[in-house]
């Protein structure tokens, strides 16, 4: 175990914006290969973008979301699928701190550790001495072909006891991966599928899902420090939202970037700048970021304030940081698909950025927990008095 000296966030978000144009270089390789680039994935480790989660003691860093929040933007503005992926890294590398202390110890031993993960319960467990036994699939597992360990949620099934969903961190040597990931968007993101068969997993790996949605967790080291007593899931909303702000602000920029020289083809318009349909796009769209901007910002504020000062979290509380993930989804939607439709159809060419940031944001408006009709139907029922009809809030 060691410490080390913790840059600012203005220092990590500037070493992130540094490798923009390297990321930005690798994207098409990694639409092309469904993987992000090698060097890519070494100048994230070298710029700290790994250890934002893990605990100071493992030389890490103890990121708040806001920090999340701006590095992930920088790295969506090179390339969404990076981005994502190293935001999907920050979730159940937050989720192994909530293990118990000697199992982060050894997830922690692994320099720059990658920790991949789920919250679908794709697997069956049965009790075992020591431990349980897995067998189960789970699909949609970003960052898999990188990552050292991967968090799986399975329901564990013994006599004498009722069903229940656990999570559990196992190596990712000890999973089949199956290479399935053809997709329209976030291709590069590596989202395969994996397979547990007879998989036994250590008891002191395997934690209870609704004791950890709940906010019982096993770690004495972390317990008193405030990123690690926030409940899961909003971590987990202000840990994805800035890969999405990131996209948005890409599609900004890929549009202005060739405006100066594009005409509107069968019309008297010589340059598309000026032409009032122009200046109506532009100004909706940008607007739609502003407003996206607010939302992705007091998703991270609340969850940041409620870590520091240990206050209890509310329903409503709970709610919002679900509705604020979707409401930055959407508006992100809206703001690129108006720039996408104002790009012409020289846009639909692959090396054009902005299809490609399209087909992106999309994806990530499919995703099952940033889904935006499903997060505001959620605060809906929370507003109306209702109980919430989903465990993951």
């Amino acid at each position: 175990m060691s410490t080390i000296e913790v840059p600012t966030r203005d220092e990590i978000v500037r070493r992130t914006a540094d490798l923009i144009p390297l990321l930005r270089k690798n994207a098409q390789w990694a639409e092309d290969n469904r993987r992000i680039h090698e060097e890519s994935i070494e100048a994230l480790a070298d710029a700290g973008v790994f250890k934002l989660r893990t605990p100071k003691r493992y030389g890490g860093y103890e990121a708040d979301t806001r920090t999340l929040l701006e590095v992930a933007t920088q790295m969506g503005i090179a390339d969404g699928s990076t981005s994502w992926t190293a935001s999907v890294y920050w979730i159940p590398t937050w989720m192994t701190c909530v293990f118990p202390d000697a199992v982060q110890d050894e997830v922690f031993s692994t320099p720059d550790v990658r920790v991949c993960g789920t919250l679908s319960p794709g697997g069956m467990a049965a009790p075992a001495d020591g431990g349980i036994v897995v067998n189960g699939k789970w699909s949609f597992i970003s960052g898999a072909l990188h990552a050292h360990w991967q968090e799986i949620i399975a329901v564990l099934v013994g006599p004498d006891r009722e069903p229940e969903p656990v999570m559990a961190l196992v190596p990712i040597s000890d999973l089949h991966v199956v290479d399935d990931w053809h997709t329209a968007g976030l291709k590069g993101t590596g989202s395969v599928t994996t397979i547990a068969q007879d998989l036994f997993v250590p008891q002191e790996r395997v934690l209870s899902l609704g004791a950890v949605l709940q906010g019982q967790y096993a770690s004495q080291a972390n317990k008193d420090t405030p990123i690690y007593r926030n409940p899961l899931m909003p971590v987990a909303a202000a840990s994805s939202v800035g890969t999405v702000v990131g996209l948005a602000k890409a599609a900004e920029a890929a549009f202005f970037e060739r405006l100066p020289n594009r005409k509107i083809t069968y019309t008297a318009y010589e340059s598309q700048r000026e032409a009032s349909i122009t200046h109506l796009q532009v100004a909706e769209a940008k607007l739609k970021t502003d407003q996206l901007s607010f939302h992705a910002g007091r998703l991270t504020g609340i969850v940041d304030r409620k870590g520091e000062d240990g206050s209890p979290w509310k329903l409503e509380e709970r709610a919002q940081t679900r509705v604020d993930n979707g409401i930055v989804c959407r508006l992100a939607k809206e703001a690129v698909d108006i720039y996408a439709s104002a790009s012409g159809g020289s846009s639909i060419y692959s090396d054009v950025p902005i299809q490609r940031i399209y087909r992106d944001v999309y994806a990530v408006n499919q995703h099952a927990l940033m889904n935006p009709a499903t997060n505001v139907e959620l605060y809906g029922r929370i507003l109306c008095g209702l109980e919430p009809n989903s465990l993951y809030i």
